[in-house]
């Protein structure tokens, strides 16, 4: 073969993997408001004090706008020592990372331990293990969920602490439908990441997008996320609740930044662009209600966020008729 020969062939070789690169992109871009199945995930594991370590696990729900519900049981179960580990049984939409952890012994060793999550006719499972490669410490944590950008560190988000948030009243609690509960959660932080306007020299900035995002034909627009080389998050200490356990639908009022990564705009969530934390309340105490449309019985969750990382606290409210 001479050599022009070769070159119309190289250059043959190239646009198709072009093509085929672009095809691949667009199938990946796909998004749905509903009717896809949800995918557990193995964060990483911890160390303990006592030498024990702690399993982080959270999910990936392929939907927009579907909360999918999932029953302890067959269907959602954690093995060794399940089938309940304290996993969600609601599940919001998109990605939700360091949902919940799961204590082993310190002679844990080489076993594995499975989640197995069965949504919309389809199982799929995540495998943890105590593999090196998979420990974590908070800087990764902080990296993961978005506030620091990919391969990037910073000696503010190294010195941060975890916010401290308490339920203030019994942890377990009766109410009626349609009957709004009061919830009051302080919340103890150091300040740190401080908000910053978008644009402040020194700001921990989102990673940049990609331009040109090509919508595939019969695909909403609005569920089509900004493309990014890793996720972006907003800094400042917020609280949302959320529903954690519980097939019923709940109100919140006002209504709750968002703990899941909805990236688009002008949604409620850090993760969406322009948003701002609020201001902290000046008593370090978030109210708000929530009501209820079914009876049964209900696990609500408050997260305190300070845009690196978050601290969770469980409420158990049994709604009567």
């Amino acid at each position: 073969m001479n050599e022009r020969k070769q070159s119309r062939l190289r250059l043959l070789l190239t646009a198709l993997a072009i093509v085929a690169a672009a095809q691949a992109g667009s199938t990946q871009s796909l998004s749905f408001s509903r009717g896809q199945n949800a995918s557990p995930g193995f964060e990483g594991w911890e160390e303990n004090a006592d030498g024990s370590f702690n399993f982080v696990f959270g999910y990936m729900n392929r939907n927009w706008e579907e909360e999918l519900n999932v029953p302890i049981g067959a269907d959602n179960n954690i093995e060794p020592g399940g089938p309940d580990q304290g996993q969600p049984t609601h599940l919001l939409p998109r990605r939700n990372r360091f949902i919940f952890k799961v204590r082993v012994p310190k002679d844990f060793g080489t076993k594995e331990m499975i989640w197995t999550l069965t949504t919309q006719g389809k199982t799929e499972k995540a495998y943890a293990t105590l593999r090196i490669d998979s420990k974590l410490d908070e800087v990764v944590e902080a990296s993961e969920t978005g506030a620091l950008g990919a391969g990037t560190s910073s000696p503010e988000v190294r010195a941060n602490k975890r916010p401290v948030v308490t339920i203030e009243g019994a942890k377990t609690r009766s109410v009626r439908v349609g009957q709004p509960l009061e919830l009051t959660a302080s919340v103890v932080d150091d300040g740190i990441p401080k908000p910053r306007a978008r644009g402040q020299a020194g700001a921990l900035t989102r990673a940049p997008q990609t331009t040109n995002v090509v919508v595939p034909e019969g695909v909403n627009p609005a569920y089509v996320p900004p493309r990014r080389s890793t996720v972006g998050k907003s800094v400042g200490l917020h609280l949302g609740w959320y529903l954690y356990r519980g097939a019923g639908a709940v109100v919140f009022d006002p209504p709750q930044i968002k703990v899941w990564e909805d990236t688009r705009s002008g949604a409620n969530s850090p993760w969406a662009p322009l948003w701002v934390a609020p201001p902290v309340p000046p008593d370090g105490k978030w109210m708000s209600h929530v009501t209820f449309e079914t009876p049964g019985t209900y696990v609500l969750r408050a997260r305190a966020d300070d845009g690196a990382l978050a601290a969770d606290q469980e409420l158990t409210v049994t709604v009567m008729p």
